[in-house]
């Protein structure tokens, strides 16, 4: 495998690895025993289309892009043989890699900073192996810090993406994550450097296809950049049925980002279509109610299929680790059935029943990772909100199952997060909060967590 992986893969290689007739090898690495096979909530699902694949046109180009996107930014990982830090599993993400593009997935998006800075090396090896015209690839300039904010470092971040890539030119090329924290910021990013000069200069050059931006936080940025005197290709923004217009900014909602960009003609990039995994994660009565509609679809389809259904959306993103995950993405946009009126009126319905279960808005993106002092912060998470949408988390003593429920946290929070790792070890810092795309104060939900849990172990809530 060592030494297919550093040669193209010839078609009949490809299809061993990929063909319906090999499937089951691919599928036995995950867990699968064929290409039919239970989703995660136990509902037998169809086969995998390999032609049906839904296509979006760029305005811009012309290139057809695949509505299912790749999101390279979870990449599966191991730990290093020796015990210190993990790797890439690349021969799993090169099986991934062939099982998408021999389905229809052409788009992959990657970035400088994704999977410890890992992921675009690896995306670049696994890419590497099929024909260059056959694919899109999209990354960004992570220039976050301060050191890597001037001009010549920040041109120097690109040259190390086209060389990580081990490509000559980027099909979509992003300044990443404008808006966080602010103005300020984005201005000494990209405009006191002149790096969107530069950039718009690499697109003449065609060493840059197209050229965008990735959106986080602060509004007036985003006004700011759509007001600038520079033709914008396409434009990543952050949408869901919850976010459509309960993002947690109301000038944020993504139906005002998607309505301005959609009127002037923009193309719309879509991340964070499962809210961080959080639109497929629903509590029994969501589910319930979403079974009795289309009872052999996943949940998560439902959230792909809304993403999906506006017109002026490129491409919907997914971070897809697992071969399950990639079989069922494939499945719903091949092809696409867009949702009836009746059915974006039941997502709505969902997202306001959801705005009763106050969670932590957390994606799971790892931005603020890693903490200096060991907190695993998406983890902490991701067990507190997981315990609110199983309705595992008792607000007093009085609380109906109070004893069940109280065991279900604390145990699942040490399965969960090593003690190292918890909350109790946030010093307030705040090294963290300034990178979060969504806001959140992180060292508040850390004491609010932190005192949550002693009070279930004190017996004192």
């Amino acid at each position: 495998m060592e030494k297919d992986n550093k040669k193209n893969i010839n078609r009949r290689n490809f299809l061993k690895v990929v063909g319906t007739g090999t499937v089951a090898t691919t599928a036995a690495l995950y867990g699968c025993n064929s290409n039919r096979q239970s989703s995660t909530n136990g509902t037998t699902t169809t086969e995998v289309p390999t032609d049906k694949m839904t296509y979006r046109t760029n305005p811009s180009t012309g290139d057809k892009v695949s509505l299912l996107g790749y999101g390279c930014m979870r990449w599966p990982t191991r730990k290093k043989t020796d015990g210190e830090g993990i790797e890439i599993d690349q021969e799993t993400v090169n099986r991934l890699v062939d099982y998408a593009i021999a389905h229809g997935v052409n788009y992959f998006d990657t970035a400088p900073p994704y999977v410890q800075g890992l992921s675009e090396r690896a995306t670049g090896i696994a890419l590497k192996r099929h024909p260059r015209n056959k694919m899109f690839i999209a990354t960004k300039l992570s220039n976050f810090d301060p050191q890597s904010m001037t001009r010549e470092n920040s041109i120097a971040l690109y040259h190390k993406s086209l060389q990580n890539l081990q490509v000559d030119y980027i099909d979509y090329y992003l300044l990443h994550a404008v808006g966080i924290p602010n103005m300020d910021v984005f201005k000494k990013r990209y405009i006191d450097n002149h790096m969107i000069d530069y950039l718009v200069k690499e697109r003449e050059a065609g060493r840059i296809r197209n050229l965008g931006w990735s959106f986080h936080g602060d509004i007036n940025v985003f006004n700011y950049l759509l007001s600038l005197d520079v033709k914008w290709d396409f434009v990543q923004i952050q949408l869901n049925y919850s976010d459509w217009k309960h993002a947690s900014d109301k000038d944020s909602n993504a139906e005002y980002l998607y309505n301005e960009l959609s009127k002037r003609k923009i193309p719309a990039i879509v991340m964070e279509p499962l809210l961080g995994g959080r639109l497929s994660k629903l509590n029994d009565k969501l589910v319930a109610e979403l079974k009795q509609h289309r009872p052999q679809d996943s949940i998560a389809s439902w959230a792909f299929r809304y993403a999906g259904s506006l017109p002026d959306v490129l491409t919907v993103l997914s971070g897809m680790t697992y071969i399950d995950h990639l079989k069922d993405n494939i499945r719903t946009y091949s092809p696409l059935q867009p949702l009836t009126k009746a059915e974006n009126e039941l997502l709505e319905h969902v997202a306001q029943e959801m705005l009763k279960r106050p969670v932590i808005p957390c994606t799971g993106c790892k931005y603020c990772m890693p903490c200096p002092y060991g907190l695993d912060i998406p983890a902490i998470f991701a067990h507190y909100n997981r315990c609110i949408n199983k309705n595992d988390i008792p607000e007093s003593r009085k609380s109906k199952n109070y004893e069940e429920a109280r065991r279900a946290f604390l145990i699942g929070y040490d399965r969960s997060v090593p003690k190292l790792r918890q909350a109790s070890h946030c010093i307030k810092c705040n090294q963290c909060s300034p990178h979060c795309p969504q806001s959140i104060y992180i060292p508040r939900e850390m004491e609010k967590i932190d005192n949550y849990v002693e009070q279930l172990k004190q017996g004192t809530l």
